[in-house]
């Protein structure tokens, strides 16, 4: 069923709302020889950035601090907000004890207490795109290079 396309500013609210209140994210990375991997990985949000933890050697640990560039999906396919980031790799006692208090209480996940080689990513959106269906992919683009194309408003 197809629905009129939202504005421009409306998707913005529509996921910066998801950014707030979703607590999984689709995370893709790749290795440095182009191998693709795709995993599901809890986040918190802070306004500016969003923080994932994992283990440091698995696949998409391994591919954030090799390549330092993400993609992320929010959403489900007829309503998707694409993310893509710079990520910045911090070992797990790096982050202030409040950043990582607010990350476990969000998730319910505290990579802190785990006994395996956990790192944080902090990742900084530099494009955002989100759309629901054909009619919204026209103006999909939402923020580049970091920077917001529309107001919230």
């Amino acid at each position: 069923m197809t629905t009129a396309p939202r504005p421009r500013e409306q998707r913005r609210r529509d996921t910066e709302h998801r950014l707030a209140h979703d607590t999984d994210v689709w995370v893709a990375s790749a290795s440095p020889d182009g191998g693709p991997y795709l995993v599901p990985l809890s986040f918190d949000w802070d306004g500016e950035t969003l923080l994932l933890a994992t283990p440091a050697g698995s696949p998409t640990g391994r591919n954030l601090t090799a390549t330092r560039t993400v993609r992320l999906a929010l959403g489900c396919t007829r309503d998707v907000a694409m993310i893509e980031g710079e990520v910045e790799v911090l070992e797990i006692d790096a982050l202030p004890a409040e950043r990582g208090d607010r990350f476990a209480a969000r998730t319910g996940f505290d990579p802190r207490t785990l006994d395996g080689p956990y790192r944080w990513f902090r990742i900084t959106p530099r494009r955002v795109q989100a759309w629901r269906e054909e009619n919204e992919l026209r103006d999909r683009e939402l923020m580049r290079d970091g920077r917001w194309l529309v107001s919230p408003a």
